[in-house]
């Protein structure tokens, strides 16, 4: 399934948190947010959320 990030229209309450990443998955991620004309912010939290729910799709197996 091609990558989708999430709409930000309705946003959830939320926190700020701060992570180091590399540069190149920096600039992946710019990457990204420029193709589908979002935030770097929204699309690193999308990604973490697909992670999150595959991982509990898989313990639920």
């Amino acid at each position: 399934m091609p990558f989708q990030p999430k709409k930000t229209r309705n946003k959830v309450e939320s926190a700020y948190k701060s992570i180091y990443l590399r540069q190149t998955v920096i600039h992946e991620l710019n990457a990204l947010a420029a193709k589908h004309n979002t935030s770097f912010n929204n699309i690193a939290a999308t990604m973490i959320d697909q992670c999150l729910e595959e991982i509990h799709n898989e313990q639920s197996e």
